[in-house]
């Protein structure tokens, strides 16, 4: 991956053969980012395994053909004293056809250019809501009874 920071941005480029959320993951804990949006993405991922909540669980399907990246964005938390990435996304296949949700894992294919917005001074959480049950964005953590 190669990185480049101006202010509270950054500009990441992740090469062929990464996991994008071990890379992103690792990334955060090493520039100690506590609080980000991830404002896009593009590229292609080589395999990825996309999500659709349908209320209760994650109906999943994987894209074992390369699929090109249209649209990426999402957050970075914490969530058990450790970076929380989620991320939602567009992708082109090979038909042209767009298949979307929420990403569950992905390989990068080629490249993937990131802009990461960070919230400096701030910690965003992510616990789990069991009403939902699913881990929900907490802009203030500790600030709600």
């Amino acid at each position: 991956m190669h990185a480049l920071q101006d202010g509270t941005r950054w500009m990441l480029r992740l090469d062929d053969g990464e996991d994008v959320f071990d890379t992103l993951s690792r990334f955060a804990e090493a520039n100690g980012i506590r609080a980000a949006a991830i404002a896009f993405g593009i590229g292609m991922f080589r395999r990825a395994t996309v999500g659709y909540w349908d209320g209760s669980q994650y109906r999943t399907h994987e894209l074992a053909v390369p699929h090109e990246v249209v649209g990426l964005h999402g957050t970075i938390a914490r969530a058990d004293d450790r970076p929380s990435v989620h991320l939602h996304v567009a992708l082109a296949g090979p038909d042209h056809r767009i298949v979307g949700g929420h990403l569950m894992n992905a390989t990068v294919g080629v490249l993937q250019e990131i802009l990461l917005e960070t919230f400096p001074g701030h910690t965003f959480g992510r616990p789990m809501v069991e009403t939902f049950g699913l881990r929900m964005l907490d802009l203030e953590p500790g600030a709600h009874p």
